[in-house]
C-alpha cells in the first residue's frame, strides 16, 4: 500500500527549508531495469516540491512497468511519461524520451526552475538543497551541457546515416554508406555529455524555436544524437 511505502522507504514529506520549498526542480529518469535500484534513486532525490518525470523503455517487461506504475500513484508529483519510446543504446528514441518528457514538464502546474535528467543507475551526491545552492551561485538562469567543439574522430557520429538493425533480438545502430547533408542553419555541431541541466526558459526554447526543431529533425539518423543536442543548442549566439 501506499502508506506502507512512504513509512517504510522514509520518503520526505515536506519541504526541509524555505529556500527548498521555494525552487522547484523537475528531474526526467529513464529506465528499464533493476527496481530496487530505481526506488533507492528516486528516495533519495525525492522532495514534495519537486517534479519527476518517469520514462520507461516501452520493451520493457509488463511486470515491471506494473510495479514502477504502483510506486508512482502513490506520488502527486511524479508521473509516467504520457508517450514512451522503444529506446535503441546510442539511438534517437533516447533523446525523444527526454523530449517527450519534457512535454510533459512544461505543461505541468508545478512552477520548476530547472530540469535534470538521469537514468535508472545514477545516484546522487549532494542534497537537494546544495544543488539549489550551487544552480543559484554559480550557474544563476544559465544551462549546464558540458562539451566542446566536435572532435575530428567524433565526426562519423553525424557525418554517416545511422540506422537500427536487430541481432538476436537486441536492436543497435550500424552506419550507412550515406553521407548526410550539412548541419541545418550552418550551425556549428558540439560533442559532449548527454547529462545537464537545464532551466525551464531554455526547454521552452528548444521546444518552439525554428533551429531547434529542424536540428531535431536533422539528428533522427545520427549516432548517439543526445550528445550533441543540447550542447549544441546551448551555444547558439544569444
Amino acid at each position: 500500500s501506499c502508506s506502507t511505502v512512504l513509512k517504510t522507504l522514509h520518503f520526505i514529506t515536506s519541504p526541509l527549508s524555505h529556500e527548498e520549498g521555494n525552487f522547484s526542480l523537475a528531474y526526467i529518469i529513464t529506465i528499464h531495469k533493476e527496481l530496487e535500484m530505481f526506488v533507492k534513486l528516486l528516495r533519495a532525490i525525492y522532495m514534495p516540491q519537486n517534479i519527476y518525470c518517469i520514462h520507461i523503455d516501452e520493451k520493457s517487461p509488463r511486470d515491471y512497468k506494473t510495479a514502477v506504475q504502483n510506486i508512482v500513484n502513490c506520488f502527486e508529483n511524479i508521473f509516467i511519461s504520457s508517450k514512451r519510446e522503444h529506446v535503441v543504446y546510442a539511438g534517437f528514441s533516447r533523446l525523444q524520451a527526454d523530449i517527450n518528457c519534457m512535454r510533459d514538464l512544461v505543461n505541468s502546474r508545478v512552477q520548476w526552475n530547472y530540469v535534470i535528467n538521469l537514468c535508472g543507475q545514477d545516484f546522487p551526491l549532494k542534497t537537494n538543497k546544495e544543488i539549489i545552492q550551487y544552480m543559484k551561485s554559480k550557474w544563476n538562469g544559465k544551462n549546464i551541457t558540458p562539451g566542446i567543439v566536435q572532435p575530428l574522430h567524433m565526426k562519423h557520429r553525424t557525418q554517416l546515416s545511422y540506422r537500427e538493425y536487430v541481432h538476436s533480438g537486441v536492436p543497435y545502430l550500424y552506419p550507412g554508406k550515406t553521407m548526410k547533408a550539412k548541419p541545418p542553419h550552418n550551425l556549428t555541431i558540439y560533442f559532449g555529455s548527454a547529462y545537464y541541466v537545464l532551466s525551464k526558459e531554455f526547454v521552452e526554447f528548444t521546444l518552439t524555436d525554428a533551429r531547434a526543431k529542424d536540428l531535431l529533425e536533422w539528428s533522427r539518423d545520427t549516432y548517439s544524437p543526445d550528445e550533441h543536442y543540447w550542447v549544441t543548442l546551448n551555444r547558439l549566439p544569444g
